[in-house]
């Protein structure tokens, strides 16, 4: 009997084995944090694809998580970053683009007040999400922590 080889996984695909292994195991984003000494959001955005991870992260997160050999080669190749790789359908991502289109142009006249002419490194970043009780229902606060860049002249 001759089988024809399956192609390597992808980082999308890794990640879809990732959400799947981390419903199966019932393992907390945070604890995946742990696992490689790095912060919830940074971890969880790795594992969906948006980082690198190293061969030892891979394999402790593999371990955890319960996953197969090609789900953790592929957690090791480079990340995949852009719209592709969002559902800009999902209601949480359209409410953040729904935030932005109606608060961009404030974050930008308050940034250039205080900072001058630049940007907001997504490179040089961080993001932080906790919950914050309310009587009225509990409230999302996500702070966005990016380098000032400003543009330089020459």
């Amino acid at each position: 009997m001759t089988t024809t080889p399956q192609p390597p996984l992808d980082r999308k695909q890794a990640a879809t084995a990732v959400l799947a292994a981390k419903r199966r195991t019932g393992v907390r984003w945070a604890d995946l944090g742990k696992t490689i000494d790095r912060s919830t959001e940074w971890t969880t955005a790795a594992l969906l694809g948006q980082h690198p991870l190293t061969p030892e992260q891979t394999a402790a997160l593999g371990a955890v998580l319960e996953l197969d050999d090609p789900v953790i080669d592929a957690l090791g190749l480079p990340p995949v970053r852009g719209r592709d790789v969002v559902d800009t359908s999902e209601p949480i991502v359209y409410r953040l683009q729904e935030m932005v289109q109606v608060y961009g142009s404030t974050i930008t006249e308050l940034v250039r007040e205080e900072f001058g002419d630049g940007i907001v490194s997504a490179i040089d970043f961080e993001m932080d999400l906790v919950r914050v009780p309310d009587p009225k229902g509990d409230r999302v606060r996500i702070t966005l922590n990016g380098k000032f860049l400003p543009y330089r002249t020459w």
